[in-house]
This record gives structure tokens, sequence and C-alpha cells, in this order.
């Protein structure tokens, strides 16, 4: 018998796509049905907590011995913390329309390590908008995502940062400082030169994307630009699909200078009239150093109309405490 390869290839492929698309809306399904019983035996907890005082006087015993007997007839998933993240899951998300069908326990677990009830507000809008795996998801907490965007903002917009997550509809929604480059494993003692930096981000392009945020798209590292026979380049340069613009980044091992501030202007005036085509905003620029002056930096940009913006970055995660004391200091400010 005869079978046409072509058309049998094609029929392999259709199942296979129908067999994963299955698999995946089952996984959802679980996921949904999973969170949504662990937030119901979280609110038996505390029902049952709420209703004899047991959380006062015998909570370390509840948990310890609710673990035993619960795994001894139902088998693993009912380990302490499991059951103690369960009560946190319906005390952070008391109205259960408000859970994510997206999200996995997983996801949750991860979130609700924090006690901030902004910030378990933003991951959870966050990741659902971004799609972030457990993976993602873990770097982005780790790296202090909220507060380094919470701290560019006042009171009112931290609210509906923690609200809404993070809404891109202008160019200072995707700034951020500082940058947190701790992806690169490069250590803090290591004298490294520019173009190593600019080797290592490419290496770890997924990896920078993901601190850069939603929209970003990489077009070119060392983009050539030539004006009047002199020839410049723009260390990388991106599209952003939600601002439809070019995002240029200069790369600075040292400070800031306000040369490099001129030279980024330059980059920004080309590009408007050279590169941008009919549709595209004006694009934006971003000089990273390893250090920048406020000052010299609201004085070398104070002229400027293009888009343009000066950041820090680090290769290391950021302390927790400083930035928790900032952010809960600017709240604290906000209200006298």
């Amino acid at each position: 018998m005869n079978i046409d390869q072509s058309k049998y290839t094609d029929l392999i492929n259709q199942i296979g796509g129908l067999l994963q698309k299955g698999r995946e809306q089952v996984a959802k399904s679980v996921n949904s049905i999973l969170v949504q019983t662990y937030w119901l035996i979280g609110r038996h907890i505390v029902e049952f907590e709420q209703g004899g005082k047991e959380k006062a006087a015998y909570g370390t015993f509840l948990f310890e011995q609710l673990s035993k007997d619960l795994t001894r007839r139902y088998g693993k998933g009912f380990s302490r913390s499991n059951l103690l993240y369960m009560r946190k899951l319906y005390l952070y998300f008391p109205k259960s329309e408000t859970l994510s069908n997206v999200l996995s326990w997983s996801h949750y677990f991860e979130i609700l390590r924090s006690d901030n009830e902004l910030e378990i507000s933003f991951y959870a809008k966050q990741t659902e908008k971004e799609n972030w795996s457990v993976r993602e998801l873990k770097r982005q907490m780790k790296s202090m995502l909220f507060h380094r965007l919470a701290l560019s903002k006042d009171k009112k917009s931290v609210l509906e940062l923690s609200e809404q997550g993070q809404e891109i509809q202008k160019a200072d929604d995707i700034f951020k400082d500082p940058y947190v480059l701790e992806f690169l494993n490069i250590p803090e003692s290591h004298h490294f030169l520019e173009s190593e930096l600019e080797e290592k981000l490419i290496t770890n392009l997924q990896h920078f994307l993901l601190e850069l945020g939603k929209g970003f798209t990489f077009e070119k590292r060392q983009y050539r630009i030539s004006i009047s026979g002199k020839h410049f380049f723009v260390d990388l340069v991106f599209y952003h699909r939600i601002l439809k613009c070019f995002v240029l980044i200069d790369l600075k091992r040292g400070e800031v200078t306000h040369q490099d501030v001129g030279q980024m202007n330059l980059y920004l005036n080309y590009f408007k009239k050279e590169v941008s085509t009919e549709g595209d905003n004006e694009p934006i620029g971003i000089v990273l150093g390893a250090a920048k002056d406020h000052v010299l930096v609201e004085y070398a940009t104070e002229s400027i109309s293009n888009q343009l913006f000066v950041s820090k970055y680090q290769l290391y995660l950021p302390d927790k405490e400083q930035l928790e004391n900032e952010l809960n200091k600017l709240l604290e400010d906000d209200k006298t």
C-alpha cells in the first residue's frame, strides 16, 4: 500500500499538535483545581482556628498534627509548610475569584514567601501577564523587581503597580534603576572591558530580556552609524513591540559621563531621521553604567528633548532589607 509521505507527515503533525494542546489544557485544568482545593483547605483551617481560638493556643501543634493525620490518610502533599501556605493563600486571597486560573500552586507557593501584601499582589498579576515560569518568577523576586519599580513612583502609582502589575504605556514604564545582571556571574572585583560585558549579555540574552521586561525583541549588536565619514557603534539595539520604537543601549564600564549622554543623544537623532519608519514612535536611549552622578545626569539631560535615560547596573542581587526600608520610607513620607 502506497502512502503519500507528505500528507502522512502532516497527519502526524496535526495529531501531535492536538495531543500537545490537549495535554496543556489538562495540566491547566488540574493546576486550577489544585489551587482552588488548597484555597478551600486554607479556608477550613482559618475557620477552625477562629471558631475555637486554636491559632493562639495550639497553632504549632495544630499544623504538626494535621500534617501527620492528612499524610497518613491521603498521602503526600500535606507537609506542615504546605498547610501553612494553604492557610496563607486564603488569608491573602480571601475571594476565590481573585485567584488566577493560569498560576500553578508552585507559583503561589513562591509568591506567598513574601509577607508584603502589595508585593504579593504585584507578583501574582505580573506572573499572569508575562506568563513567567516558576524559575523566572523566582529570579524576579530575588532581584526585587517590585521594589525597584516601586521606588521610582509615588504612593498612588505604587498601589496601582501592586493592583495591576506593570502597565507599559510610555518610555518611563520600561526603565529600571538599577538593572540587576547577577546572571552574568562576573565577580565584583573583576576588571572587565565593555566588550566583555556586551559579549556576556549576548551569551545570556534570554536572561537579559527577562530583566529588560515585556515587549523587547533583540535587533542587533554594534549597530553601525555613519555620519560625515565618521563611524559610530551602538552597543545593543532592541525593538519594543508594545511601544513600537527602537531602544538603544550603550554600555559603560565605569561612571556615566556627560559625553556619554551627548553621544546617545546623537544616536537617537540619527535613528529618528534615518532608521525609524512610518508607524514607529521616537526611539528610546538608555546609557547603562556601573555608576552615575545624579547631579551630573540632571544637568546633562535637562535640555534634551529625546527619550534618554541614564541607569546603573549591578552584578549582584540587591539588598532586600535596604530596598524594603527605602520603600517603607517612601510610603510613610507620602502620608505626611
